[in-house]
């Protein structure tokens, strides 16, 4: 696991009060990890702080798993 997949599996477990053990890379926010809607808007705001990036909030919701989450974020610190 790197570095942006730790940090972001972190979020999601700080967010969604689960273990961490629970996340797995296919893991749908929603469907998987119980997200209610609110605590999307939350994972966006926590992966802005984590990594001190701005992301479009209407892509950023678009994103439903983990690997998306992480697929997401790579590209935005890579650019």
């Amino acid at each position: 696991m790197d570095d942006v997949e730790r940090r972001v599996k972190e979020v999601i477990a700080r967010v969604l009060k689960v273990s961490m053990d629970d996340i797995n890379d296919d893991a749908r926010f929603v469907d998987d990890l119980g997200a209610e809607s609110i605590q999307s808007i939350e994972l966006v705001a926590e992966f802005e702080s984590e990594f001190d990036i701005e992301m479009d909030e209407d892509e950023a919701l678009e994103v439903k798993s983990v690997s998306g989450a992480v697929d997401y974020i790579r590209k935005i610190v890579q650019v």
